[in-house]
């Protein structure tokens, strides 16, 4: 089972060989005792690439579970050093930023434990592709997984001192069609950057349309290009605010803010109820809530509501 997963996830046969010091016969006999059990063709080789069937994707989803059980076997009962793979995904920035960091000091506390890490900035469905725990900037939708809150995030409207030295007025979102803004929508003509209406009415969302004179498919990138006074843009509190900090970049018309949305972790119950997915959960929450309070403190004005 664990030849077969490497197999897929590393996108050959010689690939799963090379992880487990293997033989690339070796690792082909197992892929075959595996197909002879369940009776169907659960991989489709060829030179470039292997591909799984509608079987294959069943059995995947199956022995990655199993898989993960069985590393989280022994240690919590006789004290063992935590042994095991986790595989973590999180939004790009975010995961550059404030997970991997912590990610890596976990590792170095627990030597026999390994991860796999997919920072994308997509959502990833936990059970179909294989992982243990997700980084979720949005609320949560109704599901079997479980969630554990770490705080939350604001969008804030934002540009450089130097630009805002020679730009015109900005005193509501219409303003924003007389401003030269930077996008991430490199596909599209136009972008909708969305508001809510001033604090002291009834909060309306709103939406402006703004047609970016400079559009990149980064958000680090992004936010760069506005340090250096090519125009305003939208981001998420975490990503600036150290910037806004170092007076780098202003932030503009908090009154007109988003309210604030979650943060949470979340994963398959099963998956954490002990070993080193547990152990991860448990040294990442309290780090993040710090991270995202200190964020949020920083950033945000009294008179400002969440």
């Amino acid at each position: 089972m664990s030849l077969f997963v490497a197999a897929v996830e590393g996108g050959s046969l010689a690939s799963a060989a090379k992880r487990y010091g293997r033989s690339p016969a070796a690792v082909t006999r197992a892929v075959a005792l595996l197909e002879l059990n369940a009776g169907e063709t659960l991989l489709l080789r060829s030179t470039r690439k292997l591909s799984l069937t509608e079987p294959g994707e069943r059995y995947l989803a199956v022995w990655r579970d199993v898989l993960a059980k069985l590393s989280e076997l022994g240690p919590a009962e006789t004290g063992a050093a935590l042994h095991g793979r986790i595989v973590l995904t999180a939004p790009e920035l975010f995961g550059r930023i404030a997970v991997l960091p912590l990610l890596e000091t976990f590792l170095e506390k627990h030597p026999l434990v390994s991860a796999r890490v997919l920072l994308v900035n997509r959502l990833v469905n936990l059970v179909g592709e294989g992982v243990d725990l997700a980084v979720r900037l949005a609320p949560l939708a109704d599901s079997s997984l479980s969630a554990i809150r770490i705080g939350e995030v604001r969008t804030l409207l934002c540009a450089a001192p130097t630009y805002l030295k020679n730009a015109g007025a900005l005193t509501n979102p219409a303003d924003l069609t007389n401003h030269a803004c930077i996008g991430l929508e490199v596909e599209a003509e136009g972008e909708l950057w969305a508001f809510a209406s001033p604090v002291g009415t009834t909060r309306q969302r709103r939406s402006v349309r703004v047609r970016p004179r400079l559009s990149i498919n980064n958000a680090a990138a992004v936010i760069d290009a506005s340090m250096r006074g090519h125009g305003l843009i939208q981001a998420r509190s975490y990503q600036v605010a150290d910037a806004i900090a170092e007076g780098r970049l202003s932030r503009l018309l908090p009154e007109w803010e988003e309210p604030t949305v979650p943060a949470n972790l979340i994963f398959p119950a099963e998956r954490a109820a002990r070993g080193p997915v547990r152990a991860l959960v448990d040294h990442l929450v309290p780090a993040l809530r710090r991270l995202l309070a200190d964020v949020d403190a920083s950033i945000t004005p009294a008179s400002i509501p969440s």
